[in-house]
């Protein structure tokens, strides 16, 4: 591996990074505790945020960063010293020592290769706890010799010791929070991608099923025609079919190339609770993007883990989505999940506007709608029609009910195929 610092060719983004960085930390390490009385060396917080930031936002060299932070600190300290009235040489003494812990504890990374750890805490937290106590011996240990003329003795460096295992650990357990609820979020946009891209599957395979009804039917009209001597005619007929046949041969290309995408991901096993979170957290930021102030709240009598988490995401984020949009300013929405008989129920409440009885019947044929943006245009109308599709694909049943002020969609699907 390369351990040579790069100083030139440095990106834009790079130096921001950088410089924010040295700044950051500088600025809190003066958020400081002074062990040792009569001295300047100081445990303060600009080391705990050097270690997170290089973390969190990885620089391309670690060593490179921390030189500029460590010159960065020292410039930081001298200057206010100055401005309290103490002499450059002084200054200057009093805080270059500072130097030689980010100095040392950028090396160390550098060369442990900081990638390599950071998805293993015990060894990140334990290489992080030997750097620290490298550059805070160092940094003491100088210190002490130019202003004291003595070493540390052994009471001084367990107390380095005790802070940097401390400090140590406290930031990687810092990280590690930060790094779950990225992944968390990360799993979120997969899920969320999978379910619309298997939504999209279903729609595009029912319109292959289309496809060849009418190739078949166009090449049943050309026989006909060309039994009745209706050549131009029946060559047309012919044609056409042709032409489907090749769309046809396109979409299952698509088709194709979608289905590798839904596996392409392999997904961890999730509770249902799971996924009625994430239904939930999803809708409730959908309805502050529509400028509507909805209450959610959620009754749920039984969890298990289940592998079907992609369709259900996308048969209920289908069902919320819709119960949101019917909401007109200000509304609630109940979702309960229950199990009876071998059975797993999903009930979707809403007090929005309802839809009228004669629409039932037509809401999952596909194209149909009843929803229309401020333009006048209309919706695809074909959410509901995927909805039953996967719903159906699941060994399920779906039915809606208009209520006097509002909707009720209950799904009810078998146990077996869910768990």
């Amino acid at each position: 591996m390369d351990r040579k610092i790069p100083w030139q060719q440095i990106t834009q983004s790079e130096i921001v990074r950088i410089i924010g960085i040295a700044l950051l930390t500088a600025i809190t390490g003066e958020l400081k505790v002074i062990p040792f009385t009569g001295e300047v060396f100081r445990f303060a917080l600009g080391g705990i945020v050097f270690f997170l930031l290089i973390l969190i936002y990885p620089p391309k060299s670690v060593l490179r960063t921390g030189l500029v932070t460590a010159v960065t600190v020292v410039l930081f300290r001298v200057i206010e010293q100055l401005f309290l009235g103490a002499g450059i040489l002084e200054s200057f003494q009093m805080h270059m020592p500072v130097f030689l812990f980010y100095a040392l504890f950028a090396a160390g990374w550098h060369f442990a290769n900081l990638e390599k750890f950071k998805s293993l805490p015990l060894q990140l937290g334990t290489l992080a706890f030997l750097f620290e106590i490298m550059g805070n011996t160092a940094e003491h240990a100088l210190r002490n010799w130019w202003t004291a003329q003595y070493f540390i003795d052994l009471k001084e460096w367990l107390l380095l010791v005790g802070v940097a295992l401390l400090r140590s650990f406290f930031t990687v357990g810092l990280y590690s929070s930060v790094a779950l609820s990225k992944e968390k979020q990360r799993v979120r946009e997969v899920l969320g991608i999978g379910s619309e891209l298997y939504a999209e599957t279903l729609y595009l395979q029912k319109s292959m099923d289309h496809m060849e009804k009418i190739t078949a039917s166009s090449y049943e009209l050309y026989r006909k025609l060309q039994n009745e001597q209706q050549r131009v005619l029946g060559i047309q007929a012919l044609q056409i079919a042709q032409e489907i046949h090749e769309v046809k041969k396109d979409a299952q290309r698509i088709l194709a190339g979608l289905s590798q995408l839904t596996k392409r991901e392999e997904m961890p096993v999730f509770y249902l609770s799971n996924i009625i979170e994430m239904v939930t957290s999803g809708n409730r930021k959908y309805s502050k993007m529509l400028g509507k102030q909805v209450s959610f709240s959620i009754k749920q009598s039984t969890d298990f883990q289940t592998e079907q988490q992609v369709l259900l995401l996308a048969i209920l984020n289908n069902i919320v989505a819709n119960a949101v949009e019917a909401i007109q300013h200000e509304g609630a929405i109940q979702i309960t999940v229950s199990a009876i008989e071998k059975q797993v129920i999903f009930r979707v409440k809403d007090n929005g506007v309802g839809i009228s009885p004669d629409d039932i019947g037509l809401l999952f044929e596909p194209g149909f709608t009843t929803k229309y943006n401020d333009q006048g245009t209309a919706a695809t109308g074909i959410g509901l029609s995927h909805v039953k599709a996967i719903t159906e694909s699941l060994g399920g049943t779906i039915e809606i009910n208009s209520l006097k002020q509002g909707t009720l969609f209950q799904l009810i699907i078998p146990f077996e195929r869910l768990q």
